[in-house]
């Protein structure tokens, strides 16, 4: 029987995480102003909220699920997170065509950041509970 992996705890990680995220890109757009685009803090706002949205419903699934729906839900919140970024990405574009560039490579960026986060997250997670399962 698989256990829930704790949404609590995953959410103080990923505040962490984007705390730390925000504080390299003030840092980047105070360094190197040329090469930032203004809304690097709105992109790691996105970020911050939709990974919240799309892990809880990975998350929020209750104790003795089973694997495939464990693996549905991921890739269902991967779906959502991925349209949703599309659609924010072609939207800054089409509006702010001057800042285009800059804003892109820093999304594509934080995205990648953030999905490699989110695995090493589920992964040592997904590992922790198999201990404790083999344990019991």
């Amino acid at each position: 029987m698989s256990q829930k992996i704790p949404i609590k705890k995953f959410s103080f990680r990923i505040i962490l995480f984007s705390a730390i995220i925000a504080g390299l890109t003030v840092l980047f757009q105070w360094l190197f102003p040329q090469y930032a685009s203004p809304a690097l803090p709105f992109i790691v706002l996105f970020f911050f909220i939709i990974t919240l949205l799309t892990m809880f419903i990975v998350l929020r699934e209750d104790k003795g699920r089973e694997a495939k729906k464990f693996v549905s839900s991921y890739m269902l919140s991967r779906v959502i997170k991925l349209l949703s970024c599309l659609v924010f990405l072609l939207v800054y574009v089409l509006v702010k065509k001057e800042d285009a560039m800059r804003f892109a490579i820093a999304f594509l960026a934080i995205y990648f950041l953030y999905s490699i986060f989110e695995v090493f997250l589920l992964k040592k997670e997904n590992q922790e509970i198999s201990e404790k399962n083999r344990e019991a």
